[in-house]
């Protein structure tokens, strides 16, 4: 099926970073307390670069919590666009399913009309059999995100999750060196989510724009660590899903020169080391679509703040 053209007014960048930041506040290295990771939330949501935000991620065990902090802040004016959550698993799914029904009835206000929803589930699977048991136990109006361990079988994983018209999710760093991947399991599992026709995100050690290496906690001390860059992952995401070779893909999430990527208004170009790789805006739409639909990062504002000083934004 072709893909739809992006509206004409629509930037190359605009189309690769709009909605792409999921943001995950509560969980480390920020660790914020609920009011404040509520408050950025909406102070972003508000911002000039609010286009940028995506969901807001919570634990299943944390949406009473959210609750009592966000609802002063929700939107409750007759067609306003509400939060969007995604809600991360406990482990005791039922539960989690439960306090998510809960928490939609909680918040709305009328047929059809509510301050926030949770419209996003994601948890971890780690066997064929238990992507099917997921997938049988969550209604199919929920999106589910099932996380794919690296060190395991990712084709297979993958070819699974395609079966059960869920999607998938990938771990592409941590607060330790150990947790950031290998480049050619990154590959991999794109490849497989563009055999199968999966739709991903990714999460984990992707604050900064390129791949770099960077304090893996915002302790003064921190130890650093070689972290991948969320235009690497969203690019190589993209040149895999238009038919790029695996080995350009791995020569993208290395790249960590800025003057080597550039954007206009209506492409994006990787000057690779031996030659140039395109991103017209249907190719980017297209990612976005059926690829890399988000990221989940702790900190909204570096994703931003580095972007627009790249002159990306």
């Amino acid at each position: 099926m072709p893909v739809p053209l992006p509206p004409l007014t629509d930037r190359a960048a605009r189309i690769l970073l709009e909605g792409l930041v999921d943001y995950a506040g509560l969980f480390p290295p920020a660790s914020l307390a609920m009011t404040n990771a509520v408050r950025n939330y909406a102070h972003y949501r508000a911002a000039g670069t609010g286009w940028m935000l995506g969901r807001f991620i919570c634990p299943a065990s944390s949406l009473e919590q959210f609750s009592q902090a966000a609802d002063p802040l929700l939107p409750r004016d007759a067609g306003a666009i509400p939060w969007r959550l995604s809600v991360t698993g406990s482990g005791d799914m039922a539960a989690d399913l439960a306090q998510i029904a809960a928490f939609n009835e909680r918040h709305r206000v009328c047929f059809e009309e509510c301050g926030a929803t949770v419209d996003s589930y994601e948890c971890k699977v780690a066997s064929a059999h238990e992507v099917e048991h997921v997938a049988a136990a969550i209604p199919a109006t929920l999106v589910t995100y099932l996380e794919v361990p690296l060190d395991g079988d990712i084709e297979g994983l993958v070819a699974a999750i395609a079966r059960v018209g869920r999607r998938a999710k990938i771990r592409t760093g941590g607060t330790t060196a150990n947790l950031i991947p290998d480049p050619a399991r990154i590959v991999r599992f794109f490849a497989a989510c563009t055999a199968y026709d999966v739709i991903a995100k990714a999460t984990a050690g992707l604050h900064h724009p390129l791949r770099g290496t960077y304090r893996l906690t915002y302790e003064p001390d921190a130890a650093t660590g070689r972290m991948y860059g969320f235009l690497n992952v969203a690019l190589a995401a993209a040149l895999l899903g238009n038919g790029g070779r695996d080995t350009d893909a791995l020569r993208l999430l290395e790249e960590a020169d800025a003057g080597a990527i550039t954007f206009d208004e209506m492409q994006i170009t990787w000057h690779g080391p031996d030659h140039a790789v395109t991103f017209p805006r249907a190719a980017l739409q297209r990612m976005r679509e059926r690829g890399m639909v988000s990221f989940g990062s702790c900190s909204f504002t570096e994703p931003v703040d580095e972007a627009r000083a790249l002159g990306w934004i």
